[in-house]
């Protein structure tokens, strides 16, 4: 036996194939199904799942077991909490839409776009001079930011960018804002580090 056939969830889902947000809202109803104690197993093949699935659980109060790597494929594993160990889900409050960002960055070309989407995602469509810390990074890269500045945080649907500004509150940024619905449905001027 081997060890990664050791490693076996009580509930397995397939998200192989599918990108942010799914991952996490087909995980969000697999669990809820779920008795407490019980390991759920998620199958991706999103390299961002990872950090998606680290911050959604530590965010949702699940235990987050680990994630074992089998070529292309992501098996995460996520334990269903009792009750009285959850969280109540939090959504950040301060938020921006997509075209008052893009009027934002029209007037002050200093503003400060942060995309925590990975980077591959990053390289094909960016906003011109945003900044790239993948979700999974961000935590050990602060230094790379200034507390001081407005900072806009962008991804592809409002989901990692939004798990990114409460991460960042935590840390003691405070003119942060989520940008939705994101890179989705971004209109404005696009660049490419390709």
């Amino acid at each position: 036996m081997t060890k990664s056939t050791l490693l076996v969830g009580d509930i397995t889902i397939d998200c192989k194939g599918l990108a942010c947000p799914m991952p996490i809202i087909r995980t969000k109803k697999a669990i809820e199904g779920m008795l407490p104690g019980q390991v759920l197993e998620v199958q991706a093949t999103d390299k961002g799942s990872l950090a998606d699935l680290q911050a959604w659980s530590g965010n949702a109060g699940h235990h987050y077991l680990g994630t074992a790597i089998e070529g292309e494929e992501l098996r995460h594993f996520v334990r269903k909490s009792e009750p009285s160990e959850m969280k109540q889900s939090t959504v950040f409050p301060d938020t921006i839409t997509n075209d008052e960002l893009e009027l934002v960055l029209s007037k002050d070309k200093t503003a400060v776009v942060l995309d925590v989407r990975e980077a591959a995602e990053y390289v094909f469509n960016h906003l011109p001079g945003a900044i790239s810390i993948p979700l999974g990074q961000l935590e050990n890269r602060f230094s790379e930011l200034n507390k001081q500045e407005n900072i806009y945080v962008i991804c592809r649907t409002g989901t990692r960018s939004d798990l990114a500004c409460q991460l960042l509150a935590k840390h003691d940024f405070t003119h942060i804002k989520n940008v939705l619905p994101g890179m989705s449905e971004w209109k404005g001027s696009i660049a490419t580090s390709i």
